[in-house]
């Protein structure tokens, strides 16, 4: 998406250490935050699709 990881924390309303830390795959995403990033992933034409654990 040519964003920094900054700029798509701001977009998702959370840190940019929380981008950080799944990107690094210390934690993944849980919850809402995984509907989240599939409705932004879609739009976006990115394939991804999170799994809920």
């Amino acid at each position: 998406m040519g964003l920094t990881q900054a700029e798509l924390a701001r977009l998702l309303g959370i840190r940019q250490q929380t981008v950080s830390e799944w990107e690094g795959g210390l934690y993944k995403p849980r919850g809402a935050t995984v509907t989240l990033l599939n409705i932004v992933a879609d739009r976006s034409g990115f394939k991804y699709q999170a799994k809920e654990e």
